[in-house]
């Protein structure tokens, strides 16, 4: 009897795609999490273990976040490698009124903090009865 997969997370990748836009290549290195603190602030987690600071790049340019990691200096020697270091270059067009407020890496991980900057006469308000 074979027994179909069927994965959780997929109409969450599904609608945070609808979100933020699909990713603009087809690649899926490295992972990465969103992580919902409130409806006007995410957090992008990226797994870059074996990347230092320095070997990523953080960029916005018309509405597009583009995240680049290269391994520099000269390669070891290993005997086994599991842990994937390949040059990588992710791309996602941000919502309209988002914008990248922070970025850190610490444990592997790559934090980027996004916050929706919605001009106020764009806000909900309301309206006095009198």
């Amino acid at each position: 009897m074979m027994v179909s997969y069927v994965d959780p997370f997929a109409q969450l990748s599904r609608e945070f795609d609808k979100l933020f836009g699909v990713p603009m290549q087809k690649t899926n290195y490295p992972p990465y999490n969103v992580k919902k603190v409130d409806s006007d602030h995410f957090i992008m987690e990226f797994a870059v273990a074996g990347f230092s600071r320095g070997e990523l790049e953080l960029s916005v340019e018309r509405g597009v976040l583009t995240i680049k990691g290269e391994k520099l200096g000269k390669d070891d020697e290993y005997i086994y490698k599991g842990i994937a270091t390949r040059k990588f270059i992710r791309s996602f067009s941000l919502p309209e009124y988002f914008e990248i407020t922070d970025a850190s890496a610490f444990d592997g991980i790559l934090y980027i903090d996004l916050k929706r900057n919605m001009p106020d006469e764009l806000k909900p308000r309301q309206i006095e009865i009198k």
